[in-house]
């Protein structure tokens, strides 16, 4: 890593991701393939100014799949990696948040 801004990629928002962040105050980021856990903390930290208590991470594997129409072209999701982040009690980030 050169920067801790190349840890963050972005954050994932679906509709598991918006419950975790309302019921177990987690947030999902995707992050960069070399990033560990620690680094992943310390980015968290630093760029949105809360305490975090837990990262698990995750490696999501590529997948396939066939266009629609067609049906014979395959095509090639890449793989990624992606950090479910526990805030303390009482942080909140504000780009989990919905329209303010």
């Amino acid at each position: 890593m050169t920067s801790i801004y190349d840890v963050l990629r972005r954050p994932i928002i679906t509709e598991k991701s918006n419950y975790q962040t309302t019921a177990l105050n987690q947030v999902v980021f995707e992050v960069a393939k070399t990033a560990t856990k620690a680094s992943v903390k310390d980015a968290v930290e630093f760029v949105f100014d809360v305490t975090v208590e837990r990262v698990n991470v995750i490696n999501v594997p590529a997948k396939r799949s066939r266009r629609a129409q067609s049906g014979r072209t395959a095509v090639r999701k890449a793989g990624y990696k992606k950090a479910i982040v526990t805030l303390a009690a009482g942080d909140t980030i504000d780009v989990f948040e919905g329209v303010s």
